[in-house]
């Protein structure tokens, strides 16, 4: 060989090289470790399973069944977010907004965490019988939350909306002091003066006692609250976006909640319905925070972060939609109750998970697989956020932290995670529409149990599987699986630390079957 060969030779074996390395670090996705998801919770309030147009009810193959309520309803974002990802048709949150939101951001159940009942903002509202120690005080700065611990994270924590987390003058009041970095319109109030900008949400007129905070440029303006705390979300993104961080968004709008002031924008879309006023204004609200839905999921595509945003929606109680009740069914209809109550109507709520844009190819995707087009039948919770994200993003919590949910990762390629049980407890000792309870669902059963308020506790059986409309209470027929039921109930009340009615000065303490 001679010098010119060897010399032609070193000149491409070092080309080669060179291209290697360029290729090695290269800005792509496929050959360097995806950044951290920016994560969405998009929770509703008040928003029940059959408030909206996505059916979520199925036939016993899993199908997915349509009701009039789906008809009524219009919510083709939400339509669109389903058709993407996966849906659950068995998802629990508490039936009252304050112990969900303080669970959704704890991972713990409120019977362990003690927020049982909703924060009235002025004073302790334990109601008659309620046990004298509850925790009506909320989450502290010393709270452990999903917020601070991706804060710690590096995440631009953002809070938009409903907070209703603490009575005023506690550290709950303030989003801030729980780990988000921003705080929008959130406070200790759990529903808005007014819907519209003329009354500036309340400051101007209406309810200046349940004021919305912090949206005083929108003041006088014609525009609804929805669309303000929207428009006011989608700036979030994009700061978080040039300060080159990733995002944590609680889009928590006060929308479906009372009062049912009709959004302008969706009026006449329901002139002929042959529906109340108040129902019409009712599915305007619901249609309002769908366009949310569709406008943050634009925005969010248009800043080029769609294939790296984790979306997962939700209401975060059963619904409280006002129209008539038939027979015992209303608003839910075909499942019985509504807010506040013990039937599944009271507890179901829509979940839907998604990436905002849906790409197999995308190793960002990859850690977290979500099904497209499918439907999840088995259980899952408003407690099984906090450790969905601490596993998906590697987060720790202290050694002694108990986290009463489940991982949703393999649920969420619409496999069953057998490792998880199928429970839920829904510890209500507070008076309100059904009052003084505790409900367990707990595979196909589901018991609830109506304390010794006066005289004798009440029970009520069944089963979901054969009864999912719970029409037909088989505690009196089935008395050795309302014992194994009982037994399950005290199990987990005692395991959860949680507190009881009093009546007289002493708690009311289960008492078991005979």
């Amino acid at each position: 060989m001679t010098l010119d060969t060897i010399g032609r030779f070193r000149l491409v074996l070092k080309t080669f090289v060179l291209s290697l390395l360029f290729i090695g670090f290269m800005p792509s996705c496929t050959y360097q470790k995806p950044p951290p998801p920016n994560i969405i919770i998009f929770l509703v309030d008040d928003m029940g399973l059959m408030d909206t147009s996505v059916p979520f009810l199925t036939d016993k193959e899993g199908n997915p069944v349509t009701y009039p309520l789906n008809n009524f309803y219009r919510t083709p974002h939400m339509e669109k977010l389903a058709a993407q990802g996966v849906r659950f048709s068995n998802f629990y949150a508490h039936s009252v907004c304050s112990p969900t939101r303080v669970s959704l951001l704890t991972g713990q159940n409120s019977a362990r965490h003690g927020v049982t009942n909703w924060i009235w903002s002025e004073a302790n509202n334990r109601t008659k019988f309620g046990p004298t120690h509850w925790n009506w005080i909320g989450l502290t700065k010393e709270s452990v939350s999903l917020p601070r611990l991706l804060q710690q994270k590096g995440y631009r924590t953002i809070h938009v909306g409903k907070a209703h987390l603490g009575p005023f003058d506690s550290d709950g009041e303030d989003p801030l002091n729980l780990g988000f970095d921003i705080n929008i319109a959130g406070s200790s109030i759990g529903q808005p003066g007014s819907y519209y900008g003329k009354e500036g949400f309340g400051h101007l007129d209406g309810d200046s006692s349940r004021a919305v905070p912090g949206l005083e440029k929108y003041h006088g303006q014609d525009i609804f609250l929805t669309e303000a705390l929207t428009l006011e979300a989608m700036a979030a993104i994009a700061h978080a976006k040039a300060e080159g961080k990733p995002f944590f968004l609680c889009m928590s709008h006060y929308a479906v909640h009372a009062p049912f002031h009709s959004d302008p924008r969706f009026t006449a879309n329901y002139r002929e319905s042959g529906k109340s006023h108040q129902a019409q204004a009712y599915a305007t609200l619901i249609e309002g925070i769908d366009q949310s839905l569709g406008d943050i999921i634009s925005h969010t595509k248009e800043l080029g972060l769609g294939e790296n945003t984790l979306i997962f929606f939700m209401g975060d109680n059963g619904s409280d939609a006002p129209l008539p009740i038939t027979d015992g069914y209303s608003s839910s209809f075909p499942l019985n109750g509504k807010k506040g109550q013990h039937y599944e109507g009271g507890m179901r709520v829509p979940f839907i998970a998604s990436w905002v844009t849906p790409n197999d190819k995308a190793i960002c995707q990859s850690n977290t697989p979500i099904a497209r087009n499918a439907m999840q039948q088995q259980m899952g919770s408003i407690l099984d956020i906090f450790p969905s994200l601490c596993q998906m993003l590697d987060i720790e919590t202290p050694e002694a932290y108990v986290k009463d949910g489940f991982s949703l990762q393999q649920q969420l390629k619409a496999q069953k995670n057998s490792t998880r049980d199928e429970i839920f407890l829904n510890h209500f000792p507070h008076g309100h529409r059904s009052s003084y309870f505790t409900s367990l669902v707990l595979s196909d059963w589901k018991l609830i149990y109506h304390y010794q308020i006066d005289g004798e506790p009440d029970y009520e059986l069944f089963n979901l599987k054969e009864d999912p409309f719970e029409s037909h209470n088989v505690a009196g027929e089935n008395l050795k699986q309302l014992k194994l039921m009982m037994k399950a109930l005290a199990y987990e009340l005692e395991t959860k630390k949680a507190l009881f009615p009093e009546k007289d000065g002493q708690k009311m303490e289960l008492i078991m079957p005979q």
